[in-house]
């Protein structure tokens, strides 16, 4: 792998108790390039003001909008409130917006139930294609997307290239289980949420190289990798975690 084929970055939300500005100053200092912005807390849609704020920091910043992590949910958020997470990831500068698809893991979904929530993705779809960007389903237990058989099923269903999905690895699997799921999933993603978990333990990324390695080995083309909370939940651990990140990618030693 090229350190030029991946553009790393950070995940706001692992730092839900610092400003943007925080988060950009860490982001900077650590050497990466981009953040991905959380709907909840840093940049909720309807919050103009604040959006427009972040914009003109980013500037400033030299830090880009990877992507804007919403919380909408597929089959139980409004559909019609899409528009507006649409318009605020636009706001932000980016076309790339995360979201979770359903509510349960698919062998929960009665036959009905999973048709109701295909006919809105689908029209989710639509939508996006319209309006020029791409929603990515996060690979999360929890949601839709949690087997891997249900996420392949639910990608050729839709067979939409404004239909992705992101990865990251499910720290209840084994490595095996989660490299299986990686390699077949790899032609529908765009990002990667990236952390060191085992159950509930959280370690820092440095003590999952080899694994790390491993799974970026099935993504073979340009990617963005996201770090998604710290093993102390500390922001001045970010930089620690964006050398091990970079070490991944055969840059620093």
């Amino acid at each position: 792998m090229k350190k030029n084929d991946y553009a790393l970055g950070v995940v706001s939300i692992s730092f839900r108790s610092h400003t943007p500005k925080e988060i950009l100053e860490a982001a900077r200092a650590a050497g990466l390039c981009c953040v991905e912005w959380g709907s909840d807390v840093h940049a909720p849609c309807t919050d103009t003001t604040r959006l427009m704020e972040i914009a003109e920091m980013q500037k400033a910043y030299g830090i880009a909008c990877s992507s804007y992590g919403t919380y909408f949910h597929l089959g139980e958020t409004p559909i019609e409130e899409l528009e507006s997470y649409i318009a605020a990831a636009k706001k932000l500068g980016t076309d790339i917006l995360r979201l979770w698809c359903g509510t349960k893991s698919g062998e929960e979904y009665s036959d009905l139930e999973k048709q109701k929530l295909f006919d809105q993705c689908r029209y989710a779809a639509q939508m996006a294609e319209k309006a020029g960007v791409t929603l990515c389903m996060e690979c999360h237990s929890g949601t839709y997307t949690q087997r891997l058989q249900d996420a392949l099923a639910l990608m050729r269903e839709i067979s939409s290239p404004h239909f992705r999905m992101y990865w990251q690895p499910f720290q209840w699997q084994s490595v095996e289980e989660n490299l299986t799921y990686a390699k077949a999933i790899a032609p529908f993603t765009y990002h990667i949420h990236v952390f060191q978990w085992k159950g509930k333990e959280r370690f820092s990324l440095h003590d999952g190289l080899t694994e790390w390695r491993e799974y970026l080995n099935e993504f073979p083309a340009p990617r963005t990798l996201l770090l998604e909370f710290m093993p102390d939940d500390a922001i001045a651990t970010l930089s620690k975690e964006a050398d091990a990140l970079k070490m991944m990618i055969g840059e620093g030693t």
